[in-house]
């Protein structure tokens, strides 16, 4: 609820191109009382604001300027989310209020909860982080109300772990992480806990070489959709920019003593390079990643490996293996390549670089 009284006064007032002096005139009162009317440095009796509403043919709602603010639970909870966004203090008032008022609604205490767990963060309090995680344990039993499909139990255990990490009870976040770690989801987080610890370092190493094969393996496949995005709106240029941005990464991957899967990904991924330096009317540099992209492509298949320790920093002996959908060889993945493109320039520099070995 808003209101805006004094600017309604000296609004009406000037409309009727009245001094402050008419005014008081006309009210009885003094010039001073109407100064601090539309200053907002005092109010006037209801009994005045009647008479006010009455002078200026207006109602006395809009006379105060009063505006309704929509307090359904959507539009509160969509607002208690701005003030997380924004990282609005204010919306702590809001939030205490609207559980009270909607004290059984799942969405209006997941949103405080959140709010008060953003907050809690910015300002490095602790009271308000603990606020959060009784939100959080108030949460769980209203879940079955939820109608958002990103909001599940899972998001509010790992809510909880991540305010327990805040709040240095790092066991408590090792227990929650732990019993929800499907397919490896959060070894980045259980291992990050159990490096901090001198004494538990060794023990870190399976959970960060599980992450580490996990999000290499998600980028691979993220630039991979970037790149088809690209070519396929013929963006060259963002193409190029992405294929430098993304080579030094998968390039510093495998371990530069073995042949590695990444190996025949980045022969694959060299020969894009190579296809959209033409594009972009550099032969010259498409050349030299044609060339890269044929050495890789002949180091992979002479010696193939889809052990998951080829990469750097993966646990030694790290008994996993890597599927990829790109060709059985290095040589079909690259193939396969060319039809994707479809672009006769591209294939007769490939054709080129092979009859040329």
């Amino acid at each position: 609820m808003e209101i805006k009284l004094a600017e309604s006064i000296r609004t009406f007032r000037k409309e009727r191109s009245l001094t402050q002096e008419q005014l008081a005139e006309v009210l009885g009162v003094t010039v001073g009382a109407v100064y601090k009317w539309e200053a907002g440095l005092s109010t006037p009796e209801l009994p005045l604001i009647v008479e006010m509403a009455d002078f200026f043919d207006t109602s006395i709602d809009v006379l105060l300027g009063y505006i309704l603010k929509d307090n359904r639970i959507d539009a509160t909870a969509r607002r208690l989310r701005h003030c997380q966004r924004v990282k609005d203090l204010n919306g702590l008032e809001e939030a205490e209020k609207a559980l009270k008022k909607y004290p059984n609604s799942f969405i209006i205490v997941y949103r405080s909860a959140m709010l008060y767990q953003a907050l809690g963060l910015y300002k490095r309090d602790n009271a308000k982080l603990r606020r959060a995680l009784e939100l959080l344990e108030k949460a769980r039993p209203l879940l079955h109300q939820n109608t958002n499909p990103r909001i599940s139990e899972q998001t509010l255990y790992v809510a909880m772990a991540e305010i327990s990490q805040d709040l240095e009870d790092d066991e408590r976040a090792l227990e929650i992480f732990r019993q929800h770690n499907t397919d490896g989801l959060y070894s980045d987080s259980i291992g990050m806990i159990l490096a901090k610890d001198a004494k538990r370092a060794q023990e870190a190493l399976p959970y960060l070489s599980e992450s580490l094969l996990i999000h290499e393996a998600a980028l691979v496949r993220t630039v991979m959709g970037y790149l088809n995005l690209f070519l396929n709106s013929r963006d060259y240029a963002q193409a190029q920019a992405l294929l430098a941005w993304a080579l030094p990464i998968f390039t510093a991957m495998p371990r530069p003593e073995c042949t590695s899967f990444m190996d025949k990904i980045n022969s694959v991924f060299y020969l894009f390079q190579a296809h959209v330096l033409l594009k972009t009317g550099q032969p010259e540099e498409a050349r030299t990643s044609a060339e890269e992209a044929y050495r890789l492509a002949v180091r992979f298949d002479a010696a193939p490996s889809y052990a998951a320790d080829t990469i750097r920093f993966a646990m030694p002996g790290e008994d996993s293996t890597v599927n990829d959908d790109l060709g059985e060889t290095a040589a079909q993945a690259t193939q396969n390549a060319l039809k994707q493109m479809e672009d006769p320039q591209t294939t007769a520099l490939w054709q080129e670089m092979c009859d040329a070995r």
